[in-house]
């Protein structure tokens, strides 16, 4: 791919296992685009594996909610 491709786009990418870590990928923005979005389904699938993340009701959503506007 040439450096001037107008296709082309420049992607800052995360990089989970070495941590904070950015690198620039240049790819055709298609692709730039199923990256991402399979990087971002990746991390939710991640992330909702981690002890301690649980699933919660609309009814405990809104107690915290009232909990918080309430000061407590």
């Amino acid at each position: 791919m040439s450096p001037t491709d107008p296709t082309a786009s420049l992607l800052l990418v995360y990089d989970w296992d070495d941590g904070l870590k950015l690198k620039q990928v240049r790819r055709r923005k298609a692709a730039c685009l199923a990256e991402i979005s399979k990087k971002v389904r990746d991390l939710f699938d991640k992330t909702q594996s981690l002890p301690g993340v649980q699933d919660i009701t609309e009814a405990e959503i809104a107690a915290e909610i009232e909990a918080y506007r309430s000061g407590e």
